[in-house]
């Protein structure tokens, strides 16, 4: 296999395995009216006296704001969670690579944009911690390593984007854009190219995308790294168990702390496969210390690198949160009544579409910087272009799953 194979096959078994913990949250939430009523109770006040108040009474910074303050922006964000919530309940990966882009092409800035997906996550990992039954296959030693190296991450990646912020605005959202397009170009470009081969064969995606009972042989020469202090894990599952550096656990760690707080994902999109086929875990004991680690690495990041900071727009996280509660369940109802091929082809789209969004804002950033030189009309005309092309997708993706949910409830119901 290539590696820029190997590459799209690590980066979709990451996409699949955020989705799969967001859904498992999400229903957590959704069967809990406690929980509901919460989410409730903290939603009626922005309803009631506006995004803009809510805003102002929360802390919220003018600097770091978005174009404008509106109850359409809030209603926009309930859009932005709901499309979200389809695609990863639906596809069953991809949704949470689509806020952030989303969130700045409705006029968030890119750092805001970041702290706020952030706060989302922390906040959906909270409420929805009924999943915690799962943490008895956490390897703690693992996870105190993977913490370790995730909170300095958190800092490194946060330094970052504040850094490019206070030295120019404009330098940090391109930076944010770079970085989503190169992710997003290569996953969606790579995905479509996987549609294209697989479109005579009915199914749906891959859940986890793979990840054996085999050590991957990158695990074996990681695991034969002698380099104290050493832990020893999956000793349930295997005579005698597994060693690893806890150094190397740690460096791991440290990444996904860059990534999270850098692009606003929580982190436990590459947790996943990095566990399974880096370092040669289990992926029972994979899953429980994945759910660990994002509360705390989204934790840190959210509130250690941008909520005190004032880079969080509270009533936009909410927004998403509702947003995306109800468009997971209909999502994940949804895939009864779908093709698989169905699925993989919308997946490839909208991963695109997300690309083309951040991409066609790159020109005229770089003019704005003074790094090229596009006349202003034509660097309007990509963005407008790229922005339309993203909400149309998001649109047609989302009418399509309610014109079947609705037109296949009778038989949705039937089989609940």
């Amino acid at each position: 296999m290539s590696g820029p194979r190997k590459v799209f096959e690590f980066l979709k078994a990451a996409s699949i395995a955020h989705a799969q913990w967001d859904y498992e949250v999400s229903m957590s939430i959704l069967k809990n009216r406690k929980k509901l009523l919460i989410i409730f109770l903290l939603t009626l006040p922005i309803l009631l006296v506006g995004v803009l108040e809510a805003a102002d009474l929360v802390g919220g910074k003018h600097a770091y704001a978005p174009a404008h303050y509106s109850t359409t922006i809030f209603m926009v964000s309930i859009a932005i969670g709901l499309a979200a919530g389809l695609i990863t309940g639906c596809i069953g990966a991809g949704g949470g690579f689509i806020i952030t882009p989303a969130l700045m092409a409705a006029g968030v800035k890119g750092i805001l944009a970041v702290g706020t997906d952030l706060f989302h996550i922390f906040a959906k990992a909270i409420m929805g911690t009924a999943v915690h039954k799962k943490l008895g296959n956490v390897s703690v030693k693992l996870a105190i390593a993977f913490l370790v190296g995730s909170g300095i991450g958190t800092f490194i990646g946060g330094a970052i984007n504040k850094g490019l912020y206070n030295t120019d605005p404009i330098l940090s959202d391109a930076f944010i854009s770079i970085v989503y397009s190169v992710l997003l170009g290569f996953l969606g470009f790579y995905a479509l190219i996987d549609f294209m081969r697989s479109r005579r064969q009915a199914g749906p995606v891959d859940v986890h995308g793979g990840g054996g009972s085999s050590t991957p042989s990158m695990a074996v020469k990681l695991q034969k790294v002698k380099i104290p202090p050493m832990i020893s894990f999956d000793e349930d599952f295997v005579p005698g168990g597994k060693k690893i550096s806890g150094g190397i656990i740690a460096v791991g760690g440290m990444v996904v702390g860059i990534m999270a707080a850098i692009m606003g994902v929580g982190g436990g999109f590459v947790t996943f496969p990095m566990f399974v086929y880096i370092f040669g875990v289990s992926s029972m004991t994979t899953v429980g210390t994945d759910i660990l680690q994002i509360i705390f690495t989204a934790g840190l990041a959210a509130v250690g690198q941008y909520a005190i900071y004032g880079y969080v727009f509270y009533t936009l996280a909410m927004g998403m949160l509702i947003g995306s509660l109800l468009g997971i369940q209909v999502g994940a109802l949804t895939t009864k009544v779908v093709k698989g091929i169905h699925i993989r082809g919308f997946y490839a789209v909208s991963i695109i579409a997300g690309f083309l969004n951040r991409a066609a804002t790159l020109p005229k950033k770089f003019t704005e910087l003074k790094v090229l030189n596009v006349p202003d009309g034509i660097s309007k005309t990509i963005q407008l272009i790229g922005d339309y092309a993203f909400w149309i997708v998001v649109a047609m993706f989302g009418a399509w799953i309610f014109a079947k949910f609705f037109g296949n409830l009778r038989l949705l119901r039937e089989e609940e």
